[in-house]
């Protein structure tokens, strides 16, 4: 049998080949998994997790970030462990700089070591002792600080000078502060520190009293899951997508090898009847399919190496404000997608040869008929892919009730496995219908389409899973920003607000804000300066008519009603000692109304009420602070920047509310990167699946096109036939696909998003979808131009002499 089957290698190369690709293909996909993933969480450690990534534990407080380390434990706990621990967190403390005080600024540590130092120095150098500082490059941009400026931090006895010697930026969030100084400095202010965390190097020792130990990645990830609600969505993405690398690779190998396979069981019983045992064909059968898989397995694993790195790369290049960070060789994966090329490959090589050796061998011989429903294997195959879409809608139901990623996953599996069972009664169906659209010139193209439903079942399933996996992608990116742009619309509505607190802002003014680079749009806000009970300095109160103009909420915030005082919570900070529902007395001039207070976020140091309210107040409005929306892509520092040397001679100020923005983007934007890096990988799976599935079947089926030749068909209708063949199999799966991508989506909506985002609303992008259905349908023309042109080229003679 050796002989047999080297002679098989060499005979059928170019079959095999096809199935190589397939399986070197579904392989790589595994592996890029893996290496983006590795490189998304490289990307947000970089980010959540800088401050700790040189550590062995992270000592933080049971609860976090509801409660915090104990001060006093939590500094006797880092001097104990000396040069081996690092401590994050910060003091809030009143400053000033150049001549006028500065707003509420935090004050945090940077190390002297720099194992242990997470900024990144922007300009100027690192503070080495005493008297020195750093300010993170937004706060200093919003304040008009510079690099040699000197700063006084503290009050009374306990206020200390610095000079500024280094801008930084700051890219852990929670960990941000305005100004860093030397731990030993930031001890002079032991009574206002608040620590979130210790990094330790080493042994850690006794923890403080309600504290705990855990990894640095650990520690990242709690903190990721609690920033977005609860949700770790770098988890889920993990778990979805390797469900996913899994699903298609087995999916476009096996059925890449049971079309080659299937081609062969005239060869396999001519082998039986010439005296080969059924022992003999399987053991060479498996010994051709263990050649193939190693050897496109490995070829796989390093093509995936390449992918992955070659796309994180191209995504630093096209995003370079959202880094993915630099993977390491994700040995799991590389192991996995070699394993299941190989395996995949043994066990689509086995089912097709096992039926073969059941049977005689003169039976063999004989042509190979579709399976009918009517049939035991049909009705058998129906009832299987029943209980698997009950099983799977029952699943899918669920992990909506119990919000269960593992049970949507499951589902989801089961549902398409389901779909996939009841292709050869659904799909040629759908084809008939969608064929009967075309006329009469696409009649023999759909009657060849359907007449071996099993195999049109096979060449679209490849393409069916890509379309599914790209539509549910799609809908769920559109619906996870759509809802994430509300909530954070609602939080932070305007971009940059520019509020004078004393004399109302200038026409001048208003018009080289609305100059400004960056600026999309500005409004005047008109109100009044007033007196208001519970704050210790006096504010304008004001009214917003054409906030939906600029505002991301659409206005909402400014529609204040009668009797009411909208109250920015952030501006005010710790200064702010009014609570929602209480009432205050509000004076302007010598005039006063009892309001309600309504507390918000993201419009700066005025009070929001309505034209009535202010109407009671004053008789003549003027305009005392400027709402900006910014237009896409403006960079927040910048921005801030420009409208602060505008705002600073007059005596207004500040408040950017694009910085959130940014942060959420830059987390966001890696997992969309991501997303769509895989998509694209699943994509490609998809299309080579079915130019395999394709190419094979004009394999299959070229005696029956030579007889079409011999009956009178020309070579370009038979080229036409196979197009439109194509075709019609690429709408077919693709609506097919579509329509269960939206559904799969909908599921995770209710699963995932809405967990995350409680008032989110499921967005359908069906324009991107109608891209989706084009381009599938281009894809099957092209697939099917080799197919037919070889198939064009062999003559009637020639095609009716192959067996």
């Amino acid at each position: 049998m050796r002989t047999v089957f080297l002679a098989s290698l060499r005979t059928h190369i170019r079959r095999y080949v096809a199935a190589a690709i397939a399986v070197a293909v579904a392989v790589a996909f595994v592996v890029v998994v893996g290496v983006l993933t590795s490189g998304a969480h490289s990307g947000l450690m970089d980010g959540l997790g800088a401050p700790y990534r040189n550590a062995d534990h992270v000592v933080s407080a049971v609860g976090w970030p509801a409660s915090v380390l104990d001060p006093k434990a939590a500094i006797a706990f880092t001097e104990r462990h000396g040069e081996n621990a690092a401590a994050t967190g910060r003091a809030t403390l009143p400053a000033r700089a150049n001549g006028r005080r500065l707003s509420e600024t935090t004050v945090g540590p940077i190390a002297t070591s720099e194992e242990w130092r997470w900024q990144k120095l922007s300009s100027g150098r690192f503070p080495a002792g005493t008297g020195e500082a750093v300010v993170d490059v937004y706060f200093a941009l919003a304040e008009n600080i510079e690099v040699g400026d000197r700063v006084r931090i503290g009050e009374g006895a306990a206020a200390r000078d610095a000079r500024v010697v280094g801008l930084v930026e700051s890219p852990s969030p929670p960990a941000q502060a305005a100004m860093y100084v030397t731990w030993p400095q930031l001890l002079q202010w032991r009574d206002h520190i608040h620590l979130t965390a210790v990094a330790v190097r080493g042994e850690v020792g006794q923890l403080p009293e309600g504290a705990k130990a855990q990894s640095p990645e650990g520690f990242a990830a709690e903190r990721l899951t609690y920033v977005q609600n609860r949700v770790n969505s770098l988890s889920v993405m993990l778990l979805l997508f390797a469900g996913i690398a899994l699903f298609v690779s087995v999916l476009v190998i096996a059925n890449t090898f049971s079309i080659l396979f299937a081609q062969r069981l005239r060869d396999f019983a001519l082998l039986r009847c010439i005296g080969a045992t059924r022992r003999q064909v399987v053991r060479s059968v498996r010994r051709e399919a263990a050649v193939v898989g190693v050897l496109a397995s490995l070829t796989g694993t390093l093509v995936g190496i390449g992918l992955g790195y070659g796309l994180i790369a191209l995504i630093n290049a096209l995003t370079p404000t959202i880094p993915m960070g630099a993977a390491e060789l994700p040995t799991p994966w590389l192991l996995g997608g070699f394993a299941v090329g190989l395996v995949v490959t043994m066990v689509a090589s086995w089912l097709p040869t096992r039926r073969v050796v059941r049977v005689s061998p003169l039976a063999a011989l004989r042509p190979d008929t579709a399976v009918d429903v009517h049939t035991a294997t049909g009705l058998v195959r129906l009832a299987l892919a029943a209980i698997l879409l009950v099983t799977g809608l029952t699943l899918l139901g669920l992990a909506m009730v119990q919000d269960s990623t593992a049970l949507m996953v499951a589902g989801g599996g089961s549902v398409f496995a389901g779909v996939l069972l009841f292709g050869p009664v659904l799909v040629p169906r759908l084809v008939r219908i969608t064929g009967a659209l075309l006329g009469p010139a696409g009649r023999l193209a759909t009657k060849n389409a359907v007449r071996n439903p099993r195999r049109t079942a096979t060449t679209t399933a490849s393409l069916l899973v890509g379309v599914t996996l790209t539509t549910a992608v799609l809908t769920g990116m559109a619906t996870w920003r759509s809802s994430l742009d509300e909530q954070i619309g609602r939080d932070h509505p305007i971009d940059v607000a520019l509020t004078s607190p004393k004399e109302p802002v200038t026409t001048d003014l208003l018009n080289r804000v609305r100059h400004t680079p960056g600026v999309e749009q500005a409004i005047p806000v008109d109100g009044a300066v007033a007196r208001v009970a519970g704050l210790d300095k006096a504010i304008p109160v004001v009214i917003a008519p054409a906030a939906a103009q600029v505002a991301r909420d659409g206005g909402a915030f400014a529609r204040v009603e009668p009797g009411k005082i909208g109250i920015d919570s952030e501006a005010f900070g710790k200064n702010l000692s009014l609570r929602p529902g209480d009432r205050v007395t509000v004076h302007v001039g010598d005039r006063r109304a009892q309001l309600q207070v309504a507390v918000g976020s993201g419009w700066g140091p005025v009070g929001v009420v309505a034209p009535e309210t202010l109407a009671t107040l004053t008789d003549a409005p003027e305009p005392h602070a400027i709402w900006i929306r910014a237009s896409s892509g403006a960079d927040p520092a910048q921005l801030g920047g420009d409208l602060d040397e505008l705002a600073d001679p007059v005596g207004a100020t500040i408040e950017n509310g694009l910085r959130t923005w940014e942060s959420l983007d830059q987390q966001l934007g890696i997992y969309a990167w991501s997303a769509l890096g895989l998509l694209g990988i699943a994509v490609v799976i998809a299309l080579i699946g079915i130019a395999n599935t394709l190419g094979l079947s004009v394999l299959e089926r070229a005696r029956e096109h030579a007889m079409l030749r011999a009956l009178g068909l020309t070579r370009r209708q038979l080229r036409r036939m196979l197009a439109t063949e194509a075709v019609l199999l690429s709408v077919v799966a693709t609506l097919l696909g579509t329509v269960i991508g939206v559904g799969f989506a909908w599921v995770g909506y209710e699963t995932i998003v809405k967990r995350a985002l409680s008032d989110a609303t499921m967005q359908v992008p069906w324009p991107l979808l109608g891209v989706v259905v084009l381009i599938a349908a281009l894809a099957g023309l092209l697939a099917a131009v080799l197919p037919a042109r070889r198939a064009a080229r062999v003559t009637p003679a020639a095609g009716l002499s192959l067996d």
